[in-house]
């Protein structure tokens, strides 16, 4: 069983080679803004894992259980994302709030949001009617909050 740091660098391996044909641990390191040596440790415990074949000093490559958990992971990140800014969070959180979540549900929850965001991908006046029903509790707690400043 792979732990939430497992599944963030198969992520990101699965997107560095599927965006350029391969992935080096300096490559890792750059994405993850981490040194060298802290991504060798754990390319070497994915290795054991059986989700890359790794060779030093060489590329690695993703096994098929290694392609198809970063695929997975990659695949959860963006539906995650999605389903934030469907319901108005603000894009400067999406990603933080996503690193913070994706490890963090269970595969039932994940398919519950995977329907909803679906769901609300294809009913515009349903996502116009969220967007109404924010924009008129955000107004009433403004109003709340200017009433309390009162004398």
């Amino acid at each position: 069983m792979a732990t939430p740091s497992m599944e963030d660098y198969l992520e990101k391996i699965y997107e560095l080679i599927k965006g350029k044909g391969y992935a080096r641990v300096s490559d890792i390191a750059m994405e993850l803004n981490l040194q060298p040596s802290s991504v060798t440790k754990m390319v070497q415990k994915l290795a054991e894992a059986g989700y890359i074949h790794y060779e030093r000093y060489r590329g690695l490559v993703l096994t098929p259980a290694g392609e198809s958990l970063g695929e997975e992971m990659q695949e959860r990140h963006a539906m995650l994302a999605e389903f934030l800014r469907t319901i108005g969070v603000p894009e400067e959180a999406v990603q933080i709030d996503v690193e913070g979540i994706e490890h963090h549900v269970s595969p039932s929850t994940v398919r519950c949001l995977q329907d909803l965001t679906s769901f609300l991908r294809g009913n515009e006046a349903v996502r116009r009617a969220l967007a109404d029903h924010r924009e008129r509790r955000r107004r009433a707690e403004a109003d709340e909050q200017r009433q309390s400043d009162l004398p």
